[in-house]
């Protein structure tokens, strides 16, 4: 399984900024950094401030940091604040009425797969990814 672009960079901007938690970073810098298109990364930062993941600050000597503590962020939060959790947790095969009373011929090795998915998801904290010392960004 790999991730949407929209979820790899917005983990990949907020475990980059993790590195300096207290820092103040410009958008300048994040898009210089990280490859990110000017677009693409305000974006994501708009939809991350919203949800009160970072702050954002305006002016010449603005730019984004954190609004909580990193070991309060969560992989889940990130996504779903980007794009939703909703895309990872549905059918394998994209059906829209696959269930346990109508299952695809996927579903029952996917329950256990997804459980573990939305576990590893919801109890990895930023903190943890951003303490990895082999973290490519």
């Amino acid at each position: 399984m790999k991730l949407s672009k929209t979820s790899e960079y917005a983990i990949r901007i907020l475990s980059y900024m993790a590195k300096e938690n207290n820092e103040l970073f410009s958008a300048k810098q994040l898009i210089e950094k990280l490859g990110v298109s000017d677009k693409y990364l305000r974006k994501l930062m708009t939809l991350l401030s919203k949800v009160q993941l970072i702050n954002s600050k305006q002016g010449r000597y603005g730019g984004y940091c954190f609004s909580k503590n990193t070991k309060d962020i969560y992989i889940s939060d990130i996504i779903n604040a980007v794009e939703g959790m909703d895309k990872y947790l549905g059918c394998i095969l994209g059906f829209d009425d696959c269930s346990d009373e109508n299952p695809c011929s996927m579903h029952e090795v996917w329950v256990e797969t997804r459980e573990k998915l939305l576990k590893t998801f919801s109890e990895t904290s930023l903190y943890e990814i951003s303490q990895k010392n082999s973290l490519k960004i």
